[in-house]
């Protein structure tokens, strides 16, 4: 495994595992599955509703704790001051943890400053090892980064070979921010598992599309979240230390960008309202 090292010194791994859209039923046996392969950051958050699996999975793994590293995000409805903190003590409760690795505001909406702040505070009492945030666009970033004591470890945006954040990712580097990738396979959405080009490239190495993508993020130095629930497809996906892209390789890819957000663009009214219906929806279960 590759590491990289966060703005604080901690180092994170390259490459992890999520568990977004993972049952509560599948969870626990996944996660076990990923961490006996290889994996050693694990991704969960509270709108994901299985941070108790998770934890139970860590606790069973056989690995000691300390040598992974756990990622969590505090959803909106939780923000502001007070209700961060709050949350973010019940995840540790619930992943069955005295500190996190790394907590993330998960979204750029409601009060994320008084959320932050929190984040901030719990970092100074080494509750928190890291801190970041996810889904904020370069301006908000870059507005976190310069009115707060702490400057975020990690921004997790989408980031794929259809929406590149080539801008994104050099406003990070700008402000000392890690960029880790969600969705680095964009759910297969655009045909990306068909993909001509992507295709081309693996079978030059005998590798598969989704190992292409993953190592295309690695050589960017990007965090990449991978999920399956398939223990086959983890190792897999774990697979791509033992080959190198060229640059017509990267040539290649860059060509793909299309700039755009394969889900929705968090910058637009109507993503703030859907946020908003995401938060009302689920308001009676976080």
């Amino acid at each position: 495994m590759e590491y990289v090292t966060l703005n604080n010194g901690v180092k994170i791994p390259i490459l992890g595992y999520g568990v977004y859209q993972v049952s509560k039923e599948e969870c626990e046996r996944c996660v076990i599955d990923a961490i006996s392969v290889g994996y050693r950051l694990i991704d969960t958050a509270q709108a994901y509703f299985n941070e108790e699996e998770v934890g139970n999975a860590i606790l069973k793994c056989g690995i000691p704790r300390e040598e992974i590293f756990l990622t969590t995000k505090v959803w909106i409805s939780n923000y502001g001051y007070e209700e961060t903190k709050k949350s973010v003590l019940q995840s540790m409760e619930k992943l069955q943890t005295n500190y996190l690795d790394l907590v993330l505001l998960h979204q750029p909406f409601n009060d994320y400053y008084g959320a932050y702040r929190a984040l901030e505070d719990l970092y100074e009492e080494k509750k928190i090892r890291s801190i970041g945030v996810s889904n904020f666009y370069p301006d908000r970033l870059s507005d976190i980064c310069l009115f707060n004591k702490v400057t975020p470890q990690v921004n997790q945006v989408e980031t794929n070979p259809f929406n590149q954040q080539i801008y994104a990712q050099k406003n990070m580097i700008k402000n000392n921010v890690q960029i880790q990738s969600w969705a680095p396979f964009g759910e297969g959405r655009g045909d990306m598992f068909k993909n001509e080009v992507l295709k081309k490239i693996g079978d030059k190495y005998n590798k598969s599309i989704a190992q292409v993508i993953l190592r295309w993020l690695v050589q960017r130095d990007i965090v990449a979240l991978a999920k399956s629930t398939h223990i086959e497809r983890m190792k897999e996906n774990f697979e791509i230390f033992d080959f190198k892209l060229s640059n017509e390789d990267l040539i290649e890819i860059s060509k793909l960008d299309t700039k755009n957000s394969l889900f929705f663009n968090h910058q637009t009214p109507e993503a703030v309202e859907f946020m908003a219906q995401l938060v009302e929806q689920r308001k009676d279960k976080i």
